[in-house]
């Protein structure tokens, strides 16, 4: 898996792990099925602690990104995420919400800001083709 850290970043080790993973999910890169590197092997990779993978991995299990099964691994789940609806809208919201206002403090219009999230839209996969 190519996954990498930036130790100096304000944003804690094992969530940058969570973003790439979801990441690499995201866009098609790691499929349901795929097994992730062991807990030791990723830190191992990443030359960071591995209570610090095993604490992304947990996020990830907790979040319907992937499930551990005992002695055979972690991988990456089938389907979205188990959340009801109105969970669902509500954390978006909130993403967004954040995302748009970084974006107008950094000084974009919004006519930007959409055509970023286009953008971005299209590199992500989506279940059945289903593109908006």
């Amino acid at each position: 898996m190519l996954l990498h850290v930036d130790p100096l970043s304000a944003e804690p080790l094992f969530e940058q792990v969570v973003a790439q993973v979801k990441g690499a999910v995201a866009r098609g890169d790691m499929r349901p099925g795929d097994k992730l590197p062991s807990v030791r092997e990723l830190a191992r990779e990443l030359r960071i602690n591995p209570n610090t993978v095993a604490r992304a991995y947990r996020e990830l299990e907790g979040s319907g990104v992937i499930a551990t099964r005992r002695g055979a691994g972690s991988f990456v789940k089938e389907g979205a995420s188990a959340l009801k609806h109105s969970e669902r809208k509500r954390r978006l919201a909130e993403l967004l919400n954040k995302a748009v206002t970084e974006a107008w403090h950094l000084g974009f219009s919004a006519d930007e800001i959409r055509s970023a999230l286009d953008e971005h839209l299209g590199e992500v996969r989506f279940k059945g083709g289903k593109t908006g």
